[in-house]
């Protein structure tokens, strides 16, 4: 068995959806469900037994711990994260209690069980944190990518939270020893993404009538990962990684925002012929700190573990807009009237 945080989230869920479609060994999948953890995501396990959820805090060391000793799991794969850009802005104190204070006592957790285990299960244990790009900064349109040697530059609330329990992960391999995996990853999109990201946002608006509001110039960019390449890279992880070791995880597809917002409207006029999606595209007032460009250099997975992206941008992105398109149920679900009010808040036309 193994342990997941954060299971009922986006990249989480499609996670423990992979694999338990490639094999069968068994979840334990933790996740507090705040707004954007949605059991509907797992709607597919419900009578899976090889699925089994709890709702917890990863920072509830308590309930943790029991769990640990009754399931004991051979690893930790820690997704539990808050991850908006622009929540972190206008709400840091969660990002900082989630991210920082909550990875540093699902760590102490994981110490406390695994010194508590035999030699042979201690040696196999792993402990796979899963972080973002954002910790590294912004780029200019010449520099190189971001390798796993790019020092840290987080410039938003949420980027400094990542960098900070990223930089709590390498301190328990390199103190206690536990047995750490970091894995630092470019945008993610796909199915069931909170449609606070810009992708499902932009779908979701342009069929329902909607501006498509686009930040600044539109022309930030972003190596953009579909979701179930990312699941793959973090099996590949798991199952190869060298413990102490960090592994850049993007998908080759750098893209300015604006750009995406013109390919999604271009695969969903082939769907609606009659419709112009562009004429709804709305330059809004830039956030703050607005970092200018990500690029992942992920020479390091594929020469030393073997993993490649599948998916090429035009390809997930086909299969995103299908899935949305399919699942309106999952969308009325998420689309209620506080999520309204936020994204009536947070995209103000400028």
């Amino acid at each position: 068995m193994i342990l997941v945080t954060g299971g009922a989230g986006f990249i989480g869920a499609n996670f423990i959806l992979e694999w338990l479609g490639c094999g069968d060994e068994a979840v334990l999948n933790i996740d507090k469900l705040t707004y954007a953890g949605n059991i509907d995501n797992l709607a597919p396990l419900k009578s899976d037994a090889r699925h089994i959820f709890v709702r917890a805090d990863i920072g509830d060391t308590s309930t943790i711990g029991t769990l640990l000793k009754k399931y004991q799991p051979r690893a930790i794969v820690h997704f539990a994260a808050e991850s908006h850009v622009d929540r972190s802005i206008h709400g840091p104190a969660d990002f900082i209690e989630t991210n920082i204070v909550g990875t540093f006592r699902l760590l102490e957790s994981a110490r406390a069980y695994w010194q508590s285990l035999p030699d042979d299960a201690r040696q196999s244990f792993r402990f796979l944190h899963v972080s973002t790009d954002e910790v590294y900064g912004s780029l200019s349109a010449d520099d190189p990518a971001f390798s796993e040697m790019t020092p840290y530059a987080p410039n938003s609330p949420y980027s400094a939270s990542k960098a900070s329990s990223d930089h709590l992960v390498r301190a328990y391999y390199h103190t206690y020893r536990l047995p750490t995996l970091t894995t630092n990853c470019s945008n993610n999109y796909g199915p069931r993404q909170f449609p606070e990201k810009l992708i499902p946002l932009m779908i979701i608006n342009a069929l329902a009538g909607k501006a498509l509001p686009v930040y600044g110039d539109g022309k930030n960019i972003r190596d953009w990962l579909y979701v179930d390449d990312h699941c793959s890279a973090i099996r590949t992880v798991l199952a190869k990684g060298v413990p102490g070791e960090v592994y850049n995880i993007g998908g080759n597809a750098e893209m300015a925002n604006i750009d995406v917002v013109h390919t999604l409207c271009r695969l969903l006029k082939e769907i609606y012929p009659d419709k112009d999606f562009t004429e709804q595209i709305t330059f809004v007032k830039d956030r703050p700190g607005h970092d200018r460009r990500y690029a992942i250099n992920a020479e390091k997975i594929c020469t030393q573990l073997g993993w490649r992206p599948r998916e090429t941008f035009a390809t997930g992105l086909a299969k995103t807009i299908r899935w949305y398109l399919d699942h309106q149920d999952w969308l009325d679900a998420v689309n209620n009237k506080t999520y309204q009010q936020w994204i009536d808040r947070h995209y103000v036309q400028g």
